[in-house]
């Protein structure tokens, strides 16, 4: 199946809005729903429904026990649907051939991406958490995809972060999808460069000699490690420094076209981002601004400018 124009995220489908929670209740959330899907699309999964489990039901709970961590039925320990939530996991792997992301319920013992509260044995709260058992495996097969849960997404940077990740995503799956060539792995990493060179230096350096020698390689081989690359580097946060090197980098291809005193406008524009007075939202805005005016055709396409829609307005809080 082809990919589409619109991203296609897997959901966990009480964010969706239905009531398949063990109290038949649901946890619509309402900027996934409300905003974000002006953009995506989504695929709701529910791996308790998924494995049988009734609506509503006893709730269910992560304990450790023997060496493992075992999902159990609250008031009847014996009951144990482990196995279970984790074969369901292997068997969605395939189905998220295609998506571009996958967004958990936050806390959940099945769901639930990170430190999801365990309970000893005894019945004693855990000091360790963990994360759900059906999330797990998809976190350990799916390494590349971006996940995040949904209450992590109330951070504003990592909100910011996570969908940048899905869009650099969806554009490697229709890299692959529209047919490998050396020509079209250079364009799409000529087009990330300066994201790339934001988020890690190392990722910058080993990703550019990589694309640079690709005579001669299994492009197959090569997309998916280029992917892995590529998918890490993004996942880690880029400070105001570095997005200030990266702006002063693009700076320089306006020296011919501005006067001193647009260069000081821009200067004093990332000065003021750099202490904190302004979001990032104020200089990339301004950059944009002369580069409209004094268009350079490799700026322009440059997806550290205009990464996703500007319309979700996730810059203008980090």
């Amino acid at each position: 199946m082809p990919i589409s124009d619109r991203p296609l995220i897997a959901l966990s489908s009480c964010l969706a809005g239905e009531k398949v929670r063990f109290d038949s209740a649901h946890k619509r959330d309402r900027w996934l729903m409300n905003e974000f899907s002006e953009y995506v699309d989504y695929a709701s999964f529910c791996p308790e429904v998924g494995i049988g489990l009734t609506i509503p039901r006893t709730p269910i709970r992560l304990v450790h026990k023997d060496g493992d961590v075992r999902v159990l039925d609250v008031r009847d320990p014996s009951i144990d649907v482990t196995d279970r939530l984790r074969n369901f996991a292997f068997d969605t792997v395939p189905k998220l051939e295609g998506m571009s992301g996958y967004v958990f319920k936050s806390k959940s013992p099945s769901c639930g991406l990170f430190k999801v509260k365990a309970y000893m044995e005894n019945g004693h709260p855990s000091d360790t958490p963990v994360p759900g058992a059906y999330a797990e495996v998809l976190a350990q097969e799916l390494p590349d995809l971006p996940m995040e849960e949904e209450g992590r997404l109330c951070d504003d940077m990592l909100r910011e972060n996570f969908v940048n990740r899905v869009f650099v995503y969806h554009r490697l799956l229709r890299l692959k999808d529209e047919g490998l060539s050396a020509k079209a792995i250079v364009e799409f990493h000529s087009r990330h460069k300066y994201m790339i060179m934001a988020h890690s230096q190392v990722a910058y350096q080993s990703l550019g000699q990589k694309v640079a020698n690709l005579k001669g390689i299994d492009l197959d081989v090569f997309y998916l490690e280029y992917r892995r690359e590529l998918m890490a580097a993004l996942t880690q946060r880029v400070k105001r420094r570095q997005h200030v090197n990266v702006m002063q980098h693009l700076t320089g291809y306006l020296k011919k076209a501005v006067d001193a005193d647009d260069k000081k406008e821009i200067l004093e524009a990332l000065d003021d981002y750099k202490r904190g007075d302004v979001p990032l939202v104020v200089p990339m805005k301004l950059l944009s601004h002369y580069f409209r005016c004094h268009p350079d055709p490799y700026v322009g396409d440059q997806y550290y400018l205009n990464p996703y829609p500007s319309s979700l307005k996730l810059r203008n809080n980090v």
